[in-house]
């Protein structure tokens, strides 16, 4: 019979082989790097590693898993672009697993816009004063509109920017001035 080999876990996280209990000299990779050995590394499913979908005209729709791309390529609907260099394999073929699909036919994808709120403004600015450049949690900051509403500036996406308290009582008594 031969040895009973088992996997274990190290302090740092890494997978190591054992046989009978005792840890096999040289599973920490190649020429004693700190690489793990990819024999020993547990990871997820192949099938569940992100493909990027283009449409026809190569505009990127979306992101799905290889088993969708897969379906959608044997079905005739899609091509491969890009290929990892992993193969799937099934009783009579060996398939080229795809890290990149285009569609055949063009996909009409409505534009999908977002909400005008305080905390998409906020997203979209990245917490930062438009006006003097820093980065304030959420709760320091204000919404202000670029052409204020008395003189005809409207809430949208274009005149509305993240603001910090001390630059919009700067804003209030001048003209807007923008550093950095």
């Amino acid at each position: 019979m031969g040895a009973n080999r088992h996997m274990s876990v190290d302090s740092r996280g890494r997978y190591t082989p054992e046989v009978d209990g005792a840890a096999v000299s040289g599973s920490e990779g190649p020429a004693g790097s700190r690489i793990p050995n990819p024999i020993s590394v547990r990871r997820g499913s192949l099938m569940q590693e992100p493909v990027l979908v283009l449409n026809a005209t190569y505009e990127p729709i979306n992101v799905t898993a290889v088993r969708r791309a897969m379906v959608l390529m044997l079905k005739g609907v899609a091509q491969a672009e890009e290929m990892h260099n992993a193969e799937v394999h099934s009783a009579a073929h060996a398939h080229k697993v795809p890290s990149v699909i285009r569609l055949l036919a063009y996909r009409h994808i409505p534009q999908q816009s977002r909400a005008l709120s305080r905390k998409n403004i906020l997203l979209r600015d990245r917490n930062t004063c438009q006006f003097c450049v820093r980065v304030f949690p959420s709760s320091e900051l204000t919404l202000d509109h670029v052409v204020p509403r008395s003189r005809g500036g409207r809430s949208s996406w274009e005149n509305l920017v993240a603001c910090c308290y001390r630059s919009t009582t700067a804003r209030a008594t001048g003209p807007p001035r923008r550093r950095g």
